[in-house]
């Protein structure tokens, strides 16, 4: 057994991290699969307008639960490269995200209620995924 806390061990701190990404992702994923229109309305405020746009929330949502397996099944490996690069990836995702829904919400369109809680959450994701990457 480890002895050393997880706080201080960069392996447990890393399957930690990929254990909740798994868990953020797969439920995002389900529900823009589910109810892609109720997930742009808590975050942009706005029904998408077009069949197309619902095809792309769902894509969008499988590709989500794609992370989240990745992430599940690398939990216990976190020591491996492959491990690593999915970090890293995920600190790419992140960080993209905060960008974009920045700027979402900076511009005149409306504004849901979850707009600025999941800049903050993937802000916090993308500081974790950074501290990992460094150890």
């Amino acid at each position: 057994m480890n002895d050393i806390p997880a706080s201080t061990n960069p392996d447990a701190t890393k399957s930690v991290l990929l254990s909740v990404t798994s868990l953020i992702e797969a439920i995002a994923g389900f529900a823009l699969l589910v109810s892609p229109s109720s997930v742009v309305m808590i975050l942009l405020g706005a029904q998408p307008q077009s069949p197309s746009e619902l095809v792309v929330a769902r894509i969008a949502g499988a590709a989500l639960l794609a992370l989240a397996v990745a992430c599940w099944r690398a939990r216990r490996d976190a020591s491996s490269r492959s491990a690593s690069g999915l970090i890293a990836a995920m600190l790419v995702y992140n960080s993209a995200t905060v960008l974009i829904l920045t700027v979402a919400g900076l511009s005149s369109g409306p504004l849901g209620i979850a707009l600025w809680p999941a800049v903050v959450l993937h802000a916090a994701m993308a500081v974790w995924c950074i501290t990992c990457v460094r150890k």
